[in-house]
């Protein structure tokens, strides 16, 4: 297997001590940056630039030939791009600011402190990082309605044109060691692009999947972390975790919004110093994974509930994917219906079955509680039990009765009927009341009574009836 390089172009260290060179190295590569360019003086550091694109240079001050103050100024002037942490002898406020002044990004003080220089390197990246993928995201969102998406995308099914500003900006953070974090409602397929993202990454690792709900303290961290032998009762061997697991790919960690307050703590420790402890170890070891996280909770409610931290909040965030509920998205419910009709009868060893113009309505009027994942569900049961030359509607018709009584409050703005009705200034009456339901029934059943009936709970003559007494 090939190693994936990181940081995308190479750390360039210049310094006449080798020692030093050697010691950088070894910091940088027990930190999982292996693209690594050393070399001892001016001379050479100046054809290396010139000929290849650098992500960073740690610059020593104090040069034989030429001095690194000459080529701070020179690298800062031709290749402004390009951040220098200068390495000084001189712990002086005045040579700060010099090199401050003269463009340097950072500077560290001999000798050197590896746990400082591990970090201001990382500053530098992150800041890097975020600047290439600024621009990549403005190109993907400029072209996003014009472009054709990659194999990556192909799983998932859709035709609107939020979902392809989605995809875009998927294709835009896919490459990033940031965290990105995956929001929406149950069934909506965030596996999907969890798994989109960590192809679209090109990660030469793999794809570990994790879902963490109902897990206490222990069992995550086992989980994650895993654990060496004498751990607890029963830890007779090592383990390793899923971290582990996920070296040089990605974690998808799923149902964060479950993790109680010492779990986030762990996790934020993993994914802001990319370390982390198994269980029953005091060593510290390196995580090499990127992390992706989802979750279908309201994670600012949790916060203002005291149920999850601000500070991880802050950092799983950086890449934020919201994906729309299906009624969001209602002109996707016919491809996704051909999509799983097809799925289930080869599924099921049988010819996928016609369906009349009226199914596409019904689905159309409901709310999808479930999301996706219901509308597959509902399917396969209709193709399952499917007999008859078209594929019959009293399977959707009866799941959609039967789940509007067990929720009948749609999600959207108003959760709550009772909220809703106490922002009128005052209330209808019942026959007006009465009117606007039956019309808004009608409205999204696209004039179909027997849809509208099956929408209020009613039979089709008693709609039948309250239409001819309504006043026009």
């Amino acid at each position: 297997m090939i190693e994936q390089l990181y940081p995308e172009n190479p750390i360039l260290l210049i310094d006449d001590e080798k020692n030093a060179l050697r010691s950088y190295e070894l910091a940088l590569q027990s930190a999982d940056m292996n693209n690594i360019i050393s070399c001892v003086n001016g001379m050479q550091a100046r054809e290396i630039v010139k000929s290849r694109n650098i992500e960073l240079i740690v610059l020593d001050m104090m040069m034989p030939e030429v001095p690194g103050d000459e080529l701070l100024e020179e690298f800062c002037c031709e290749y402004p791009e390009i951040p220098i942490i200068m390495v000084t002898c001189v712990n002086s406020p005045e040579k700060v600011v010099e090199c401050i002044h003269h463009g340097a990004a950072d500077y560290l003080v001999k000798p050197v402190d590896i746990n400082k220089f591990l970090e201001k390197i990382r500053k530098c990246l992150d800041i890097k990082l975020m600047e290439r993928e600024s621009r990549r995201l403005q190109h993907h969102l400029l072209v996003a309605d014009n472009r054709e998406y990659s194999e990556s995308f192909a799983p998932i099914i859709t035709g609107s044109k939020s979902m392809r500003m989605i995809f875009s900006y998927c294709s835009s953070v896919a490459r990033s060691k940031q965290p990105i974090l995956i929001t929406g409602e149950t069934g909506v397929g965030k596996e999907l692009f969890a798994k989109a993202l960590h192809v679209e990454s090109k990660c030469c690792g793999g794809l570990v999947t994790v879902n963490i709900a109902g897990l206490d303290d222990n069992m995550i961290s086992d989980t994650l972390f895993g654990h060496v032998r004498g751990a607890f009762t029963g830890a007779m061997t090592d383990r390793s975790g899923f971290v582990e697991k996920a070296r040089n790919g990605t974690l998808f960690i799923d149902e964060i919004g479950d993790l109680n307050m010492a779990s986030q703590i762990k996790l934020l420790r993993l994914l802001q110093e990319r370390e982390y402890l198994q269980l029953g170890s005091d060593e510290v070891k390196q995580s090499s994974a990127r992390v992706i996280l989802a979750t279908h909770r309201d994670l600012y409610e949790l916060q203002r509930d005291k149920k999850f931290r601000k500070d991880l909040y802050y950092r799983i965030s950086t890449h934020h994917i919201s994906i729309p509920p299906l009624r969001s998205r209602i002109d996707d419910i016919v491809l996704l219906l051909d999509f799983f009709i097809t799925a289930a009868a080869k599924e099921l060893n049988k010819k996928p079955p016609p369906y009349p113009a009226e199914l596409i309505t019904l689905l159309k009027s409901y709310h999808f509680p479930g999301n996706i994942r219901e509308l597959e569900a509902m399917v396969y049961d209709a193709v399952s039990s499917h007999e008859s030359r078209m594929l019959s509607t009293k399977v959707f018709a009866a799941h959609i009765r039967r789940n509007s009584q067990n929720y009948p409050d749609a999600p959207g703005e108003c959760h709550d009927l009772n909220n809703c009705l106490m922002k009128l200034p005052s209330l209808p009456d019942l026959k007006t009341l009465d009117r606007v339901l039956i019309r808004e029934a009608m409205r999204r059943s696209g004039g179909n009574q027997s849809i509208a009936a099956g929408i209020l709970g009613i039979t089709p003559q008693a709609l039948s009836a309250r239409l001819k007494k309504a006043v026009p």
